[in-house]
Formats: structure tokens, C-alpha cells, sequence
């Protein structure tokens, strides 16, 4: 196999979907895009708690591969930012379509661990915190991010499975 480096600097190692650096600069460039059409956009926080008694190679490569495909329109981008956490970027959506598209998610999670409930040796359990705005001069970036984080952390001592807020 002869390793391609066309879209290495951009991409996850591990997961195969865009990394922290080409997702901020996306986002960002979205942010002052949606700014002047004035649109709404949204942040969406998946924490994926995956429990495993031993490595299965390619896990989260599928994981990953199974929730871009539930992400069905070409703008909607994933990224892993974190080893445990991934962030959605959802442009030019609704309230009502960021809801849809929490419980596309949320559904394509629960048919991979359906998939995989035979094998005992590693357990997934998930979080998401999904937080829509219409970016304005009074609003920043980083403050969405904060939001999206805070509401996240909100989650993980909270027996739902997700929390949707606006900004």
C-alpha cells in the first residue's frame, strides 16, 4: 500500500476525518460567512465513551466513518479534537434541522452498538451538546466554543443523552 500524503495534514490519523486545525479554520471562515449573510449555523460536542478490554484496531476508524456518513449534506463537517471528543460543524441550519440531525447521530451511535453488541469485550456509550446561533458582531467564536463546552460538561453529570441550546 503506498501511503497518500495528499490530505495527511488535514486529517486524523487514527479516525480518518479532519483534525483540529483544518476544523477551527473551517469554522472560522464559516463564522464570518454566516455573519454577513445572516445565517445560523451550529457547534455540536460528540463524546463518545468507548470502554475497551483490549484494542480493536480500526474501531474508531468505522465509528467515525459511520457518523460521516449520517451527516448527509456536503457542508456538515466532522472533526476529532480531542481523543474523546469530536466536534460537528452544521452551516446554514435551522433549529429544527439541528435537532434532526442530533437524532440522525444519535441513531446512527445506537445502530453501531447494535451492530457490535456481540463482541463483550468493549462497551460505547455517547454525549452530545449541540448549541446553534446566529453569529453577530456582539457574539464571538470563542465564546460558541465555550458555550458548546460548557454545556457539554453539563452532560456528563446529567442522565440525557443530549442537550441542544442556542447562543
Amino acid at each position: 500500500m503506498i501511503y497518500s500524503f495528499r490530505n495527511s495534514a488535514f486529517r486524523d490519523p487514527e479516525t480518518g476525518v479532519y483534525n483540529q486545525i483544518y476544523f477551527l479554520e473551517v469554522f472560522h471562515r464559516e463564522w464570518h460567512r454566516h455573519l454577513r449573510e445572516q445565517e445560523q449555523l451550529t457547534l455540536v460536542f460528540l463524546r463518545p465513551h468507548l470502554h475497551e478490554t483490549y484494542r480493536h484496531q480500526g474501531l474508531m476508524e468505522s465509528l467515525t466513518a459511520d457518523i460521516q456518513a449520517c451527516l448527509l449534506r456536503a457542508t456538515d463537517i466532522i472533526a476529532r479534537l480531542e481523543s474523546d471528543l469530536f466536534a460537528i460543524g452544521l452551516f446554514n441550519i435551522s433549529d429544527h434541522g439541528t435537532a434532526t440531525v442530533v437524532e440522525r447521530v444519535e441513531q446512527c451511535m445506537d445502530q453501531f452498538v447494535q451492530n457490535y453488541e456481540r463482541d463483550h469485550s468493549f462497551s460505547l456509550g455517547y454525549k452530545i451538546a449541540a448549541v446553534g446561533c446566529n453569529p453577530t458582531r456582539n457574539k464571538s467564536l470563542e465564546t460558541l466554543f465555550e458555550r458548546v463546552h460548557q454545556l457539554s460538561g453539563e452532560l456528563e453529570h446529567n442522565a440525557n443523552q443530549h442537550l441542544i441550546s442556542k447562543f
